[in-house]
């Protein structure tokens, strides 16, 4: 009858122990917890691609908490988090969703920041959304039809590439052309050999020439100098010439010289033309005759 009861309590003992071993795996998995050792954080996503409740929230590669509740917004997906207390976000800290392993699973991926300032957790960040194979995948769907006229043209172009390349005319011409380059340059390495002593002796004149001017700029550097400093006086006088031409022709425009009035003075004007004018009838006079009987005076001296 004890040995009974003794098997009765290690079966119930056994059960209370695996029940209690049970919850503990299942709060560990689901994320469930006796104390509040947490605090929760809302982020915004466009786009949330197969992110689940409870799924992993890790800081810095580490798990740190879970996802806690999302809310479908109307062009975004609004996430909140749950982290646990000893992680400390900063006020530039961000959040991105990521893939958990190449099965397809999700996880939001936490960087905590640098900043000085502490994250305030009543506010709502905005999130990242990494692509994942699935995403990649679906992509590659919507260009599928492009890549394959992509690849037709690829491959028409390839076999006209390859029509060309295999016609005997170009392979005879660039044969040809191989031929007369090589056939160029073995001349020009005959040149070269040829002309080599030439060359150099051209090479040490230049070499001589470039001493022998730097020696003579060197033993003239004062003369020099003061050729520029003499070509620096006279282009100055010429200016100060230049400026009293300029003076002297204003002048003369206003009439403020004696050249100006008599050359713009319209009486003087008019007396030279009468003038002209006058000794033009004389010498016509005297022409007419010098051709006839001579040079007739008709004078009255009183």
């Amino acid at each position: 009858m004890k040995d009974e009861r003794k098997t009765e309590i290690r079966v119930g003992l056994t059960v209370l122990i695996g029940i209690l071993v049970f919850i503990w795996i299942l709060g560990w998995a689901k994320n469930f917890s006796i104390k509040s050792n947490e605090h929760f954080v809302k982020v915004r996503f466009t786009n949330v691609s197969g992110l689940e409740i409870g799924d992993q929230v890790t800081v810095n590669g580490m798990r740190k908490g879970y996802v806690k509740e999302m809310l479908v917004e109307p062009n975004n997906v609004l996430v909140e988090l749950s982290i646990e207390n000893d992680v400390q976000l900063k006020e530039d800290a961000t959040f991105a969703i990521s893939m958990l392993d190449l099965m397809g699973g999700k996880k939001i991926e936490v960087f905590p920041g640098t900043s000085l300032n502490t994250y305030d957790n009543k506010k709502i960040s905005e999130g990242k959304f990494y692509a994942d194979i699935p995403s990649v995948m679906s992509l590659f769907g919507s260009v599928q039809d492009d890549l394959v006229t992509v690849l037709k043209d690829v491959k028409i172009s390839l076999h006209s590439l390859n029509k060309y390349l295999t016609d005997d005319k170009l392979s005879s011409d660039v044969k040809t052309s191989l031929s007369n380059l090589s056939l160029l340059t073995n001349k020009l390495n005959l040149m070269i050999s040829e002309n080599r002593s030439d060359v150099r002796s051209l090479t040490r004149n230049a070499v001589e020439l470039t001493e022998t001017s730097n020696k003579l700029l060197i033993s003239n550097k004062e003369n020099i100098d003061q050729l520029f400093v003499d070509l620096k006086n006279v282009f100055q006088k010429s200016d100060s010439l230049l400026s009293d031409l300029n003076y002297l022709t204003k002048e003369t425009k206003n009439q403020q010289n004696n050249v100006g009035k008599i050359l713009y003075d319209e009486n003087i004007i008019n007396d030279l033309k009468q003038t002209l004018k006058q000794v033009n009838e004389l010498t016509s006079i005297l022409i007419d005759q010098l051709k006839n009987d001579g040079v007739n005076v008709d004078a009255n001296i009183f």
